[in-house]
């Protein structure tokens, strides 16, 4: 017997569960591309990613998951054989560093400890060591799905001018965006980038990119340049254009209702709620903790994103307790990738989520960790509801 007939839970990084309200908007008959709803849709669109990346610089939108967003984000600013500098804290900043790699970039990792973020003292230090401007171009994520580390853009970006380098600063949001604090001009970021399908609540198909005046400048010399992913292109006079062809119409009638969403909650309170939940899961995760089979990849509770925690289960199979909650309790968590692949647990509270689905996941959680007889001290669940009711 099983408790999972009903409302199954997704709680995994990406991609997230998508709201009725985006789903239902997506589910229309498609329209002329030239004139019309789809105009106004993309006006709508763009002008949105504005307010997410919180700049009032020039935003794009490509048919394209977020690695196409890497591709797109390097081709039109860099030169063949330009150095960028790729920050290592999970695997994700390697794997846009290898796509640079494959588009014909000199890439040098700095290389870090998937138990950690990003160091700001090591970027500047590097980055002083440059003194002939050999490296273009910064790489780093925001948050990194695999290890579950918050970088801090800001002390990086300060970094950066500490060493008075002039490397455009390129940021992977895709697991962060409309979930976390995102500053791209207050910041300084040159360049930033984003998918649909995490903390923006639409399937997976679009990514973005939003440039900054450096980026644009670097843009007039780029001869990585390629006809899709070319931003001269796209801001030509023509609707098509912005998507170099037929738009992906019910994609941005989808990613229209998700902006609607995030605008009707207020997006601070969207930062708001994914802090609250986050918390609350690693309070939870803490008293597991406490009976010492399970701890937190991330060690500095400081650097350990609000949008998924990694969790290592030190001797223990992940794969039965992820069994339990799926197969028991309807519950999907995700299972740890890359360099920690099959050491542990991702629970995501991100995007389209609530208290009932966070506290669910960890009560189903609890309840597989007794089963299954992995050590942990009981409690977590109690723990995450008592944060919960301090801090509304």
């Amino acid at each position: 017997m099983t408790l999972r007939n009903g409302k199954e839970f997704l709680m995994i990084p990406g991609p997230t569960n998508v709201p009725d309200e985006v789903l239902r908007a997506m589910h229309r008959p498609a329209v002329d591309i030239y004139e019309g709803p789809l105009l106004e849709t993309t006006d709508i669109c763009l002008k949105g990613l504005k307010t997410l990346f919180r700049t009032e610089h020039q935003t794009y939108i490509y048919a394209a998951n977020g690695h196409g967003a890497w591709d797109a984000a390097l081709t039109n600013t860099l030169r063949r054989g330009d150095k960028v500098l790729v920050l290592e804290s999970g695997r994700f900043a390697l794997g846009w560093g290898e796509a640079g790699g494959i588009a014909g970039l000199d890439t040098e990792v700095l290389a870090g400890d998937w138990k950690k973020a990003v160091d700001p003292a090591a970027v500047e230090a590097r980055l002083k060591q440059d003194t002939t401007g050999e490296i273009k171009a910064v790489l780093v994520v925001q948050v990194d799905t695999a290890s579950g580390a918050w970088n801090d853009i800001k002390a990086i970006r300060k970094a950066m001018d500490a060493a008075n380098h002039g490397a455009l600063l390129m940021v992977d949001t895709i697991a962060s965006l409309g979930c976390l604090p995102f500053e791209m001009d207050a910041w300084g970021v040159d360049v930033a980038l984003t998918g649909s399908q995490k903390g923006l609540m639409t399937p997976p198909g679009l990514s973005f990119v939003a440039a900054g005046p450096k980026a644009v400048k670097a843009h007039e010399t780029a001869d990585l340049r390629n006809n899709y992913m070319d931003w001269t292109f796209r801001n030509g006079p023509e609707h098509y254009q912005k998507y170099c062809g037929t738009p992906p119409e019910h994609m941005l009638f989808g990613f229209r209702a998700a902006l609607g969403l995030i605008e009707e909650e207020g997006l601070e309170n969207v930062w708001r709620r994914h802090a609250l939940l986050a918390e609350a899961t690693r309070r939870a995760v803490t008293v597991w903790a406490e009976g010492g089979a399970l701890e937190f990849n991330i060690l500095a509770p400081e650097n350990r994103s609000d949008s998924v925690t990694v969790v290592r289960l030190n001797g223990h199979d992940p794969a039965a307790l992820r069994s339990f909650t799926k197969e028991v309790c309807g519950v999907t968590i995700g299972g740890t990738i890359g360099a920690l692949s099959g050491q542990g647990i991702r629970i995501a509270h991100m995007g389209h989520c609530n208290g009932v689905m966070v506290l669910g996941t960890l009560s189903a959680i609890e309840l597989g960790l007794a089963k299954l007889g992995i050590p942990h001290k009981p409690g977590g669940v109690q723990a995450a509801i008592g944060y919960l009711q301090d801090a509304l």
